[in-house]
């Protein structure tokens, strides 16, 4: 039982993936959607657990800065209201190397192909903010997907499509045309869609818990 019952929480999503709307949708949470707009690549770090962190607190920290613009931060200081602020990021791991979103066609189709190969890994982050506090709770969670032969054909036709664009890695595995080519996943699909269920309500649990 989630604690999305709790009229005195009110719960921000910045982000603007689809799948994470859909996954705290499901875990029975309603929420007010925000996104972030900054550069990804401006931030670098060798060890992506650590890189996925360090963009959802860039991330936050560019929804916060927004809020305090636009007057919504004012309203919340002022609420009885606990706000907590959701924010994620993800990676692909292939052969060792860190990917994010593919930028062209060429370097969509090489990552695509790529997980006929060998088994790719999604390491994401979540952080959840108390937006009043400033308080932040932050984990990973990491899963891995093996795939059949992917056809040529689907690649072009993902490519085609252009959902793969938005999507580290370009891996989707709730598509239509690639989950019937999903051999196994080693962790939970909600974690490799980017917003694991288990660790999220963890944050938001313990976000709630703090005095």
């Amino acid at each position: 039982m989630t604690m999305a019952a709790s009229s005195a929480l009110r719960l921000i999503l910045g982000s603007s993936s689809a799948s994470r709307r859909q996954i705290l949708s499901e875990m029975g949470y309603k929420f007010t959607l925000l996104s972030a707009d900054i550069d990804e690549k401006a931030i670098r770090k060798e060890k992506p657990e650590e890189l996925v962190v360090a963009l959802a607190h860039a991330k936050a920290d560019a929804i916060l800065e927004k809020m305090q613009n636009n007057g919504m931060m004012k309203e919340i200081v002022d609420s009885q209201e606990t706000t907590l602020m959701i924010t994620a990021d993800q990676v692909v791991i292939h052969d060792g190397v860190i990917r994010e979103k593919p930028s062209t066609p060429e370097e969509a189709r090489k990552f695509i192909k790529g997980y006929s190969e060998s088994h790719a890994a999604t390491i994401g982050s979540v952080l959840v903010t108390n937006v009043k506090t400033g308080a932040r709770r932050e984990g990973w969670d990491k899963a891995e997907v093996y795939f059949h032969k992917i056809p040529d054909e689907v690649v072009e036709s993902l490519i085609e499509e252009g959902n793969v664009f938005y999507v580290a890695g370009g891996l989707l595995v709730e598509h239509p045309l690639t989950s019937p080519l999903v051999e196994a996943i080693v962790g939970t699909i909600d974690s490799v869609m980017g917003l694991p269920k288990a660790l999220t309500e963890k944050l938001i649990k313990e976000s709630l818990s703090e005095p």
